[in-house]
C-alpha cells in the first residue's frame, strides 16, 4: 500500500480493521451508529521512533503489517485519499496480535 504520509518521531499510521457485523441472539442488527469503533487495526506506516537523553534514536518495537491493539479514545483520525486512519502514538498501542 502506498500512501503519502510518513509519520515522524513515534507515531504509527494504522488502518482501523472493521468488525463482522454482529446480531444479537433475538435477532436485531444493530446499526453502524451504535457500533464502537474498531480497536484492532493493521499498521502501514510507522516513524523513525524517538530520540533519549544524548539524542540516540530509540528504535520502533512495531513495524509496518503488524497487527495490533489500541485503546478506543486513543490517536487522531485523519483522512488520506478519502481513506480513514488513525495516527497513533506508539504508547497508545497495547499490544501487537501473532
Amino acid at each position: 500500500m502506498n500512501i503519502s504520509l510518513r509519520p515522524l518521531g513515534q507515531r504509527i499510521l494504522v488502518e482501523r480493521i472493521e468488525e463482522q457485523e454482529k446480531v444479537t441472539p433475538g435477532g436485531i442488527i444493530i446499526p453502524d451508529s451504535a457500533k464502537e469503533k474498531p480497536t484492532q487495526g493493521m499498521v502501514i506506516a510507522v516513524g523513525p521512533g524517538g530520540r533519549d537523553k544524548e539524542g540516540k534514536r530509540i528504535p520502533m518495537d512495531i513495524k509496518a503489517g503488524d497487527l495490533v491493539v489500541f485503546g478506543k479514545w486513543g490517536g487522531n483520525e485523519i483522512k488520506i485519499e478519502g481513506k480513514e486512519y488513525l495516527l497513533l502514538k506508539e504508547d497508545d498501542i497495547y499490544g501487537i496480535i501473532e
